[in-house]
């Protein structure tokens, strides 16, 4: 472990060093303050790591000791560090790991009902409503782009973004199929009816990180759907684009104008050939195809959420916690803690850095 943490720690006092000479170049000085802020974490940490082991070691040398009094001051100093270095070394592997260069970027959800007719519509509304809620607690900034509902208080769909320091790598396990079990408002026998949503975290993608050629897509424009009167559009503002290569296709009417509407949509495009190009190399190294959200079938889902018994359950860490109400008000801090300690050790045991060597 020590090995691995020596050429961080050397780089960290370099970089401490050039800052010192760097002079007028503003601009390197930024690269190196940049550079220093993102190791600085692991260099802490290892620093807090060598003094554990550098105590532990002249304690047991005091063990050799003829002094019965030195001999029990040792004992009590191993006994007291040595349950920290398991717990210390587990938090070292993981800031080891490769960064997901997603994770700081901004999010793309896109949420839609699956099964279950009418209720799955006012469930993906649910899902919408908890999301937002759950950004408001972070301060982060929301905005919608596009949202066909239902009529009944539901969405067919709703894509929106998340904008915040570290919301896609707070939100990106969320991708997947959302269960729902409750009775319905409509439903006169008291039947508990089970209902899907699926659920897209997107990274927000810039123009250079995927291009896409103009000989790619192709452009219509037509007239934003209304609430009629005065609010329906004259001009056409709304645009749908529809990706050659792969058939995906995005619209976007909610912006004021033409070019923002396209802007919009181009954003989400990219951001759509982002996430394919990073599931197929996944895929290749797997040897397995899984698909972002699945089709909306019940037997895919990742998530139940029971009304009923108010009880909302993870199924792929086994969380369960009887707190709906409140995730769904945006208290989701639990479940995404547990679901980035899941991932994160896998990414672990995928690395060979198990956290229980």
């Amino acid at each position: 472990m020590l090995d691995k943490l020596e050429p961080i720690i050397e780089r960290y006092d370099e970089i401490n060093q050039q800052l010192l000479t760097v002079g007028d170049d503003y601009q390197r000085a930024a690269e190196l303050a940049r550079e220093r802020a993102e190791i600085e974490p692991l260099v802490q940490i290892s620093r807090d790591y060598r003094e554990i082991l550098n105590r532990i070691e002249e304690a047991q040398h005091l063990l050799d000791s003829d002094d019965p009094d030195m001999i029990e001051l040792a004992e009590l100093e191993i006994a007291e560090l040595q349950p920290r270095i398991e717990p210390i070394e587990n938090r070292i592997k993981a800031m080891l790991l490769p960064k997901d260069p997603r994770d700081d970027k901004n999010v793309i959800v896109e949420i839609r009902a699956g099964a279950g007719g009418d209720e799955a519509g006012i469930f993906a509304a649910d899902l919408y409503r908890m999301y937002i809620r759950y950004a408001e607690r972070q301060n982060w900034k929301t905005e919608i782009i596009s949202m066909n509902d239902t009529g009944v208080g539901g969405f067919k769909e709703v894509t929106f973004t998340i904008k915040g320091k570290g919301a896609f790598s707070r939100l990106k396990h969320e991708t997947g199929v959302h269960r729902v079990q409750r009775v319905p408002a409509t439903e006169s026998q008291g039947r508990i009816h089970t209902s899907t949503a699926t659920v897209a975290m997107l990274a927000e993608v810039d123009d250079v990180e995927i291009d896409i050629p103009d000989r790619d897509i192709e452009i219509e424009v037509f007239k934003s759907a209304g609430a009629g009167g005065q609010s329906v559009q004259k001009n056409s503002t709304a645009v749908r684009i529809r990706h050659l290569p792969t058939g995906m296709v995005v619209a976007c009417q909610d912006e004021r104008s033409q070019l923002q509407n396209k802007m919009r949509a181009m954003s989400i495009l990219r951001a759509r050939l982002f996430e394919l190009e990073a599931q197929r190399q996944h895929d290749e190294v797997a040897e397995e195809r899984r698909s972002q959200v699945g089709s909306g079938d019940r037997s895919e889902k990742i998530r139940t959420y029971n009304f009923p018994q108010s009880r909302i359950t993870d199924h792929r860490v086994g969380f369960t916690s009887h707190n709906l109400a409140g995730m769904l008000d945006g208290d989701l801090d639990d479940i995404l803690d547990e679901l980035a300690t899941h991932y994160e050790a896998e990414k672990l045991s995928e690395a060979g850095l198990n956290t229980t060597s």
